[in-house]
């Protein structure tokens, strides 16, 4: 595997840890945290794709953007589209003060990215 293909990879995984382990907390949950790692486990996910096609990864985390670029060559990845749209809008949402995630946002945050995690790792030729 490509050197960055394998570092993209390797960052996502990590997200998807610190997300997976964050959520198991019962005091003092941080649903904030278990909602912005998850949608960073998925971003990093898509960039891997994109590495591995040989497309300059762009600086962005907008993932509705970075999936329309992975669905070129895997189509079927646009059934993803609203999951990505939802799991996107956590990477800001819920940063600033106004808005906060709850014990829902964040379970339906691990699922979307364990679905789509799946997905692309098959996509990636992975287990």
């Amino acid at each position: 595997m490509v050197k960055p293909v394998a570092e993209w990879i390797e960052k996502a995984e990590e997200d998807f840890r610190v997300a997976t382990t964050l959520r198991r907390l019962r005091r003092n949950p941080v649903h904030n945290s278990v909602c912005f790692h998850a949608q960073q486990c998925i971003e990093k996910y898509l960039k891997a794709i994109l590495e591995k096609k040989g497309v300059v990864v762009r600086k962005i985390h907008a993932l509705p953007i970075l999936l329309d670029q992975c669905a070129d060559s895997h189509p079927f990845l646009i059934a993803t589209r609203d999951d990505m749209i939802r799991l996107s809008s956590y990477a800001v949402e819920f940063r600033y003060p106004g808005e906060s995630a709850t014990s829902t946002d964040a379970k339906e945050a691990i699922r979307i990215m364990k679905r789509s995690r799946s997905e692309l790792r098959s996509v990636l030729g992975l287990s």
